[in-house]
């Protein structure tokens, strides 16, 4: 099994950006938390971050036939991205959305996900660990699809 974690706009800047919120553990601590938790579960991984929606757009178009599943974590482009929304559709790889805070505990233009419309799950506001539970959760979906065929 081979997933696509996808970081979207500012998430580079973890440890320097609002540390009240996002915590002071870097970039470089999220990717190789991401990077144990798919060696533990027996996935293998390519951990990307971008600060522009097209090359999200592009590696989400890439990701076709490649991988079987996509986490992502679209940030900023969250509440604005219908491009994301339709590049994930348009794939059709299972995908887990993932947001380091509570985005319903913050700004109300926060509260709504264009990506997440093509995503079997969202996780919200349990910081690093919420990776973690998006990625055995779309392990475990993807089992179970396969079971059922």
């Amino acid at each position: 099994m081979k997933f696509l974690i996808l970081n979207g706009p500012n998430l580079n800047l973890l440890g320097l950006r609002e540390p009240d919120i996002y915590g002071r553990q870097t970039y470089a601590d999220l990717a190789a938390f991401v990077q144990a938790v798919c060696a533990r579960e027996g996935i293998e991984c390519e951990v990307r971050q971008s600060n522009h929606e097209g090359v999200l757009v592009d590696w989400i178009q890439e990701a076709y036939g490649k991988f079987d599943g996509i986490v992502m974590n679209p940030a900023a482009y969250t509440h604005t991205s219908v491009a994301l929304l339709d590049a994930l559709k348009a794939v059709s790889l299972p995908a887990a959305e993932v947001h380091l805070s509570n985005i319903y505990d913050r700004e109300d233009f926060r509260h709504i996900s264009y990506p997440g419309k093509a995503c079997v799950k969202t996780v919200y506001g349990k910081g690093f660990a919420g990776y973690e539970e998006a990625i055995c959760f779309l392990k475990n979906y993807i089992q179970e699809r396969k079971e059922t065929r």
